[in-house]
């Protein structure tokens, strides 16, 4: 296989997952949670943030660079099929324009800021483990 196409088939397959798991929290937070709020999105926000921040300290400790095809397929593949932050903006309009301006707030506010602490969060975790 060409060099130039491993990387393109990595996100490929990557983005695949990271897209089915994301329908899978969507799912599963639509039976758990009320519908009325984009729980969803929000976890899986959340969860990406996370998860990015671990994968890319263990990246970066293992190798220098961090290009190799673990982060090609792990962070650019896989979490970039899963966060949805276009989804993130759509629900924020979407519940801004329905009159729930409250809950919109506390969305947008709510994601952003639990993401950060989450990423940040992911960091502590690896460094803590290693």
């Amino acid at each position: 296989m060409s060099l130039a196409l491993k990387p393109l088939l990595l996100v490929f397959l990557g983005g695949g997952l990271g897209s089915v798991l994301r329908l899978l929290v969507f799912h599963a937070s639509r039976l758990i949670l009320p519908a009325s709020f984009p729980w969803g999105t929000m976890i899986v926000n959340i969860v990406g943030g996370l998860a990015a921040s671990a994968i890319a300290a263990v990246l970066v400790a293992r190798s220098a660079g961090g290009s190799d095809a673990a982060s090609v397929f792990l962070l650019t593949g896989v979490l970039g099929g899963f966060t949805t932050f276009s989804a993130f903006s759509l629900d924020a309009v979407l519940l801004w324009q329905r009159g729930a301006t409250g809950e919109a707030v506390a969305y947008v506010l709510g994601s952003v800021l639990l993401s950060i602490a989450a990423a940040a969060a992911g960091f502590v975790a690896v460094r803590i483990l290693s």
